[in-house]
């Protein structure tokens, strides 16, 4: 027989466990409230979560306001002020599902049908509110201190869009009011450096219901994409890399024999073409498949590095989407590797090298996961042994720390991720790399080995940036819009104090521009100090260059840096030659 139960109390948990009781308990605090202020409500999951809590709620026609979102805070506050006793007791299967049905809580009996047969099922009673989970919770509600609702959203049930759209109701939860407080202020923080909001001020970029989900790059979004492809050109050509370019579209029997039919159809678009499926790509590692398949290899050639910045397309729900963090279309700085057995550990070292010469340019912090065999897997026990035992070692070698994700490797192979953290603290998976003994498998591929006979490369699949849409909206938000002047959509603003100063403005403004550098002028009738404002509020922009009549006497240029109220003067070429060493070494 299986008992489903647990109780605890805090006061001798590790933080992250205290968390996990502590928002454990205020989802159902959150619950009762729902309760009493809408009575008709019925709950389905209301986990914690590692960023706080909540509750899917089915409230039928009901549409919640902001206002009914504040008044289910209070009616919690409410609630704890009342210090209730939470109560555990367990219930056999057939007593559990008369409970529910009692309560009208036709999710929760859904639930119970999913759970083995013997089970003996937990559930905690708070005053004249019931619900079925395993805990854990604190004891008295009163012990809850410190928490708040954060918003709404849809949610389907089971997270399936063929089921019934849920409201799913918010919140945060601490140990102390202080705790509470300062992550409002990371929260407030992180408000503004939205990089949608940001994008739209220095027009980066744009989205439009005529393409919902697919991002438009404006101009001064296209200077830090292609400044970021520039830099991936750089190292790869330095790291031995080939570029190559491959179809979009590709029949479905590509897919099909690749795996991702199997496994990822439900994500991705497809069309007719001469009466035949085919298929947008959601990954660009079959075509590079059959890049290295047009022709025969040695082994004198591998490793073979073959690196491709393709735009995917992957379906993801309307609900998910996000700015540039998830979008239906993307260019990923895929690259793909083909080696002997014994090349493993060492190309997976230089892999590991130049993930993090990229996230130091940066200025990012990161750790790794290795992630494992997942249950939908293809290949033999064999492979996934060697392909698992191959990363590890790479990173034993490194001395580099990892934490085991178990079950979350792709269905070809085992991975490294790396999580990278921003400046506010918060993490992004970016980086991977992932071991793949199948797909060369799939599309017998072959080498030529120094006696003459045919072998079966290994490949690595890997990407730095991860997704190059993903990445900007990451950075954006990271330097809060104050690009370095390498990535700087606009390096230089020219600004004029009056119409005086127009032709040596012009001068400055042209050779600039012929030195290649980002810049605009700006000859505007306004006050000086309001366009340095602009020009540090919304423009970002790394150097204002100021023309007065002083600078047109002298033949000089006043230079202004974005976060600082003084003003440099020296000559043009002085200037020039700074900014240039900046961008060429890009500082």
């Amino acid at each position: 027989m299986k008992v489903i139960y647990t109780n605890s109390t805090v006061n001798e948990c590790p933080k992250e466990e205290e968390l996990h009781i502590i928002r454990h308990t205020a989802a159902h605090i959150m619950a009762q409230a729902v309760k009493r202020l809408f009575p008709h409500a019925i709950f389905a999951y209301g986990p914690a979560t590692d960023k706080g809590f909540y509750y899917d709620v089915d409230l039928g026609e009901t549409k919640l306001s902001d206002n009914d979102l504040q008044a289910i805070e209070a009616e919690m506050r409410k609630i704890v002020k009342e210090n209730i006793a939470i109560k555990p007791f367990i219930l056999s299967r057939e007593e559990a599902i008369a409970l529910m049905k009692s309560h009208g809580e036709e999710y929760k009996v859904k639930h119970i049908d999913d759970l083995p047969e013997d089970a003996v099922i937990s559930f905690y009673k708070q005053g004249e509110y019931v619900d079925m989970c395993v805990g854990p919770h604190l004891c008295y509600t009163k012990a809850l201190k410190a928490f708040k609702i954060t918003g709404q959203s849809g949610a389907y049930w089971k997270n399936d869009k063929n089921n019934k759209m849920l409201t799913r109701i918010k919140g945060i939860a601490f140990s102390s009011q202080k705790e509470l407080e300062d992550y409002l202020k990371l929260l407030e923080e992180a408000e503004k450096r939205d990089h949608r909001r940001i994008g739209k001020e220095m027009g980066l970029f744009m989205f439009s219901d005529e393409a919902s989900g697919f991002p438009f790059f404006l101009p001064k979004g296209m200077a830090i994409k292609n400044a970021l492809i520039d830099y991936w050109r750089d190292i790869h050509i330095r790291e031995n890399y080939i570029e190559v370019s491959t179809p979009m579209i590709m029949n479905r029997k590509l897919w099909e024999t690749s795996g991702h039919w199997e496994h990822y159809k439900d994500n991705m678009y497809s069309t007719v073409i001469d009466e035949d499926i085919y298929c947008i790509k959601p990954m660009n590692c079959p075509g590079g498949v059959l890049v290295y398949r047009s022709q025969p290899h040695s082994y004198r050639n591998l490793p073979l590095r073959v690196g491709e910045l393709g735009l995917v397309h992957r379906h993801e729900l309307k609900g998910a989407l996000h700015g540039l963090f998830r979008v239906r279309c993307f260019t990923q700085d895929d690259a793909h590797i083909f080696m002997r057995r014994e090349q493993i550990t060492t190309e997976i070292m230089n892999v590991v090298h130049l993930i993090n010469e990229v996230y130091s340019k940066f200025g990012f912090k990161y750790f790794i996961e290795l992630s494992t065999r997942p249950n939908d897997s293809m290949g033999s026990d064999e492979d996934w042994e060697a392909a698992t035992n191959g990363l590890r070692q790479a990173l034993e070698k490194l001395e580099l720390p990892y934490i085991i994700n178990e079950g979350d490797g792709a269905f070809y192979g085992p991975k490294i991720d790396f999580h990278l953290e921003d400046s506010l603290g918060r993490t992004w998976q970016c980086g991977t790399i992932q071991l793949d003994f199948q797909m060369p498998l799939n599309f017998g591929l072959e080498y030529i080995d120094e006696k003459g006979e045919k072998q079966r490369p290994i490949m690595i699949h890997r990407v730095c940036f991860g997704s190059i849409e993903r990445f900007i909206g990451i950075i954006t938000e990271h330097f809060a819009g104050k690009f370095p002047v390498w990535l700087a959509p606009m390096q230089v603003k020219v600004l004029l104090v009056s119409e005086k100063s127009a032709d040596y403005g012009n001068e400055v403004y042209t050779a600039l521009r012929k030195a290649k550098i980002r810049c605009e002028m700006d000859s505007r009738n306004e006050k000086i100090g309001y366009m340095i404002r602009e020009a540090q509020i919304i423009d970002r922009v790394p150097y204002m260059v100021i023309i007065g009549p002083k600078e047109v006497e002298d033949g000089m240029v006043s230079i202004r840096c974005r976060d600082t109220a003084k003003t440099e003067t020296m000559t043009l070429e002085d200037f020039l030659e700074k900014i240039s060493n900046e961008i060429e070494n890009r500082i």
